[in-house]
C-alpha cells in the first residue's frame, strides 16, 4: 500500500517533514542517501533543496534528475507526532482514493450517484461535510462498502 503524502515543509540542512494521509507526520534526513545515491548531494545546495515540490502525493521532484518517491520517507523516515484528522479530510481522502483505484472521473461518478460533480469536487478537496447516506451512495456507486468502527478494549489491538 501506497500512503499518500498530503503536505510538506522543509526544516534545517536537509531534512523534510511531510504529513501522510493516515495523520502521521514523518521526517526524514535526504542527508541519510547520499551514499547510494550521490547525485542527491546536490541537495546541500539550500536554493535548490527549497526548490522540491510534492507531486501527486507520491513523490517529491527537484528537477528532472532529483526525486524520491514519498512512500521511501514513510517507511524510513522517523514518525515526530500523529495530527488529528477531521471527518471531512477522512471522507476527501476516501473517497479520492475509492475513486482513483476504481479508475473514474468525478463527472463519471456523478453519472453514478446523481451527486453533482460539483459537489464530488468539495468532498474531496475537504471542503464539504459528507453525510453517512452520501458516503454509503458514493461507496455503492464504486463497487465497495462504506465501514464505519468504533474499536473498544482489546479490538483496539488486533
Amino acid at each position: 500500500m501506497f500512503h499518500k503524502a498530503m503536505s510538506m515543509s522543509f526544516l534545517d540542512g536537509t531534512s523534510l517533514e511531510l504529513l501522510f494521509q493516515d495523520g502521521k507526520v514523518k521526517q526524514f534526513d535526504m542527508a541519510s542517501l547520499f551514499s547510494k545515491y550521490p547525485q542527491l548531494e546536490r541537495l546541500k545546495d539550500r536554493a535548490l533543496f527549497l526548490s522540491g515540490k510534492l507531486m501527486g502525493h507520491y513523490g517529491i521532484i527537484w528537477d528532472d534528475e532529483l526525486d524520491i518517491e514519498t512512500e521511501t520517507i514513510y517507511e524510513e523516515g522517523i514518525t515526530v507526532r500523529v495530527e488529528m484528522i477531521s471527518h471531512s479530510d477522512v471522507a476527501a481522502r476516501a473517497v479520492a482514493y475509492a475513486r482513483s483505484l476504481a479508475g473514474i472521473s468525478q463527472k463519471e461518478l456523478s453519472g453514478r450517484t446523481g451527486i453533482d460533480q460539483a459537489d464530488i469536487s468539495k468532498i474531496e478537496r475537504s471542503v464539504a461535510n459528507p453525510s453517512i447516506s452520501t458516503l454509503e451512495r458514493i461507496a455503492s456507486a464504486l463497487g465497495g462498502e462504506l465501514v464505519i468502527e468504533i474499536r473498544m478494549g482489546e479490538e483496539k489491538h488486533k
